[in-house]
């Protein structure tokens, strides 16, 4: 069995450090001060609050490597950074240097006939789909976070979002990758190859590691028919085993048009309506739950609304759904994604919340939504559950806010009773407790309690193999 480097104590700048530092990206580029740092120390929701050393912003790949060489030769570790939008704390810096990709924004190529687009890893989101659609093709990842996540941070933590159902996780949309190792040398295996049988699948590797095993730079990513025709609609239904039903049927009916299959339980939505600008419930009576559907195609001639219209007309005969609004327009639309997409931050007027991103077989959704709502209320009768969640790939954002009368601080205080009724429940389910937000490293304990011990050593024997001073990332994942 491999021993990992324990994560580096917290030490003083090492003599020469910040002089070669400067010299590799320059002196405009590196800050030691904590106060120029930002939000850089900070994790999203406010969980961790982080410390560093410096703060350096490379601008090429070349000047990432002489970073990377210049910490591993002064022991010192090194903390990639993105658009720091993670939700586990894998990004937040526990001493070292934090090593930001900010400046790693360029499309390097794009190449429509291979349906491929080399991207540089601080190349924000929003700003790849936009590029994609100006040549008439569809970069399928998409987030909440999409105006300021990096692609680098997608590939590092395998994001899912919205279309995971219809074209895959970030792993699945990708065909190659550039990446600095521990020790300063780059990987590069930038190929647009959608068959490649040359050995192990080093690729792989690195997309979900977190930055523990190196520093992704860039990515040869994969490109769509940009869809063209759009049929929208937010349909209310009984609970989980009524929209299991219906996802079901439209599985089968428009496998290859669905894109979307939303759940959203009325007291996330309720959260969305309260607090989302312009937000208001489409439906004219509360429902117990919600799915937010959509169709998409790049076949202009194709008739998604009266496919859409003729799926729930079917739903409705069979007591599947009980009320339905199609968006007949494109401000329809927008309108019923923005309920989507204020989910998660509206819930943080509402208080605290404790969040589990959590996979299941699709087959058990409906079936872990009901047990482990019940497991929870008996624990804390006044906590208030707000499910919601990619139902066409089993993953569901279970997320549970304080009752309303209850502090922030005892209510988070239930974390670890929360984590062992919830994760305890989808393991039993043969599911996943991290579905797309990842380790880092709120979840490193629950881990090592759920993760097969086999694939843990073999995790072990990774990281110490590729990174034995235990620099890259410390204290995340393992």
């Amino acid at each position: 069995m491999a021993t990992l480097a324990e994560p580096a104590a917290e030490c003083g700048m090492p003599d020469g450090l910040v002089q070669a530092l400067v010299a590799a990206v320059g002196g405009k580029y590196v800050t030691t001060e904590p106060g120029e740092m930002g939000g850089r120390l900070d994790e999203d929701r406010g969980l961790y609050h982080g410390r560093a050393l410096a703060l350096v912003r490379p601008g090429s790949t070349e000047q990432v490597s002489q970073v990377i060489r210049a910490c591993h030769a002064a022991g010192v570790p090194v903390v990639p950074q993105g658009g720091n939008t993670g939700l586990v704390g894998g990004g937040v810096p526990q001493g070292g240097v934090i090593l930001s990709t900010e400046r790693l924004n360029r499309i390097r190529a794009v190449d429509p006939l291979n349906a491929t687009m080399t991207v540089e890893a601080g190349c924000i989101l929003q700003s790849i789909q936009q590029e994609a659609d100006r040549i008439d093709r569809l970069f399928p990842l998409s987030l909440a976070s999409e105006g300021s996540c990096q692609i680098g941070g997608n590939l590092s933590t395998n994001a899912g979002g919205t279309a995971v159902m219809r074209y895959g996780n970030t792993r699945e949309l990708v065909l190659g990758l550039e990446v600095v190792l521990p020790n300063g040398e780059i990987l590069n295996d930038l190929n647009g190859l959608r068959k490649n049988n040359t050995g192990y699948d080093l690729r792989n590797l690195f997309i979900g590691a977190e930055g523990t095993l190196g520093v992704i730079t860039a990515a040869v990513l994969k490109l769509f028919p940009r869809p063209v025709r759009r049929a929208t609609a937010l349909v209310a239904c009984d609970g989980p085993e009524t929209a299991l039903a219906l996802y079901d049927r439209l599985r089968g009916r428009n496998a290859d048009t669905l894109s979307t299959f939303e759940y959203i339980e009325r007291t996330a939505l309720q959260m969305a309506i309260d607090h989302g600008p312009g937000c208001s419930d489409p439906l004219s009576e509360v429902h117990p739950a919600y799915a937010l559907i959509e169709l998409t195609s790049p076949d202009p001639e194709a008739q998604l609304d009266a496919l859409l219209e003729a799926s729930l007309t079917g739903a409705f005969e069979a007591e599947e759904i009980r009320d339905a609004v199609i968006a007949a327009s494109e401000g329809q639309r927008n309108a019923l994604w923005a309920l989507r997409e204020m989910l998660s931050e509206a819930q943080k007027p509402e208080g605290a919340s404790i969040k589990h991103d959590v996979s299941v077989p699709v087959s058990k959704v409906a079936e872990f939504l009901v047990t482990a709502s019940q497991a929870c209320r008996a624990h804390m009768p006044t906590v208030r559950v707000c499910p919601f969640g990619h139902f066409g790939d089993g993953n569901i954002h279970f997320n549970l806010s304080r009752p309303a009368d209850m502090g922030d601080a005892a209510f988070l205080e239930e974390y670890p009773a929360f984590n062992r009724i919830v994760h305890d429940i989808v393991a039993g389910l043969q599911g996943s407790i991290s579905a797309e937000h990842g380790i880092g490293m709120v979840k490193r304990k629950e881990l090592r309690r759920y993760k097969d011990p086999v694939a843990l050593r073999l995790m072990e024997t990774i990281k110490a193999a590729l990174d034995p001073q235990g620099l890259m990332n410390p204290g995340k994942v393992l």
